[in-house]
């Protein structure tokens, strides 16, 4: 601007100056209705000059103004966030504090003017609902949503996740449906499925969702083992609770390799099976089992089944023995066993030999019973008092 008016006032003087000194002025008529001026182009030139600077002054006085005003806003609107970051930071003092009721009160006064409105509001519905006021924590989610607009992913967790903690649970797995079609593998959208899919006892959809949870990190292997096998369990009690062994044995068929053979499913299928009077099939499952792993867990489900052929159990178990040697697991399971068929002397000497490598309560107790099915009272009496001063002994077995 300065440089135009420069070049304007070398003009300017050039028209002045030139006229001037050639000797003459010129002239200058401007004729109105009721007026008439008349200079000389000198005149005119100075006038045009007086004219402009007038202009420019005012054009400075305006500027200044303005510019006043804009710093005065920006010092206002600076002021109100510097006092809404420092609100927010107090807020999460009172977080900390567990005082959910401040929190709320810092974090929502001042959430328009904060750094992420939208963050404070969801915050601030959080805390609502750690008091119970489900009217202010709607209130703050729809703040949130409509200042989101079209990221509306942290809103719809931070709901679910509300939802979760006020015992919502079916709206909980509504939403999460939603958020997994949305983001499926967003590792906190996976963590409120798992707690909304336990919760409300959709077991399957939980199993869906593993190979995500592992995909993502959010446990670890063994993390995601236990889980796996709570999902499993979990559904092994509503088919036996709404289809009985007909509906477990339908579903355990319907399994792939890798999931029947794994020990501690087939460890549970059997004991469903059994609580559904079940024997015959659950001693298939543990036979089956037991041609690929002799885990002890299998070993100690055999003395619970009744089933119409026993003599495959006690074949099994003798083929273990062979392979293994004398073990006091399969000494004691195997004179369980033979309790059941009435061979006494068998079964006590496999008591016997249970015990000779280590004490057991519940081995005396049985050998005793074996004795006196030998009509050997007073060995038996022997046992039952050496199993009771076992017991006395060692109360927390």
């Amino acid at each position: 601007m300065l440089r135009v008016l420069v070049l304007f006032l070398i003009v300017i003087a050039g028209i002045v100056v030139g006229p001037m000194l050639a000797g003459h002025q010129g002239y200058v008529l401007i004729q109105t209705d009721n007026y008439n001026v008349e200079t000389s182009v000198t005149g005119l030139a100075i006038m045009a000059i007086l004219l402009f600077l007038v202009l420019f002054f005012i054009e400075w006085v305006l500027r200044r103004v303005f510019r006043t005003g804009a710093r005065t806003r920006g010092w206002f609107v600076g002021r109100k966030r510097s006092k809404a970051r420092r609100k927010t930071q107090e807020a999460m003092i009172k977080l900390a504090e567990g005082d959910h009721r401040q929190m709320e009160k810092l974090l929502a006064r001042h959430a328009d003017h904060a750094e992420q409105p939208m963050v404070n509001y969801l915050l601030a519905a959080e805390a609502a609902s750690q008091r119970g006021d489900e009217f202010r924590t709607n209130q703050y989610l729809e703040r949130a949503a409509e200042i989101a607009d079209t990221d509306q992913l942290p809103v719809d967790i931070t709901r679910v996740r509300i939802q979760l903690a006020q015992g919502e649970i079916h709206a909980a797995r509504h939403g999460v449906d939603r958020l997994l079609g949305l983001s499926p593998r967003h590792p906190e959208i996976l963590r409120l499925a798992e707690q909304a899919y336990l919760r409300t006892g959709a077991y399957s959809s939980l199993l869906e969702i593993m190979p995500s949870m592992a995909k993502a990190d959010i446990y670890d292997d063994e993390q995601i083992q236990a889980l796996q096998e709570k999902a499993y369990l979990g559904l092994m009690d509503q088919l036996m609770a709404e289809e009985g062994s007909e509906g477990l044995k339908r579903w355990w068929k319907d399994q792939n390799r890798k999931t029947r053979h794994e020990v501690v499913l087939q460890v549970a299928m059997a004991a469903h099976l059994i609580e559904c009077n079940d024997h015959d099939l659950a001693q298939e499952v543990i036979l089956d089992g037991l041609k690929r792993s002799d885990d002890p867990r299998l070993i100690a489900m055999m003395p619970k089944l009744r089933s119409g052929n026993p003599e495959q159990l006690e074949k099994a178990l003798r083929n273990i023995i062979k392979q293994q040697g004398d073990v006091p697991l399969l000494n004691s399971t195997l004179g369980q066993l033979l309790m059941k068929h009435g061979e006494w002397l068998q079964a006590a000497e496999a008591f016997r030999s249970a015990l000779q490598q280590r004490p057991d309560a519940y081995d005396y107790a049985w050998l005793a019973d074996a004795l006196d099915k030998l009509h050997k009272p007073a060995e038996a009496a022997e046992m039952r008092h050496q199993g009771l001063m076992l017991s006395l002994n060692n109360p927390a077995e």
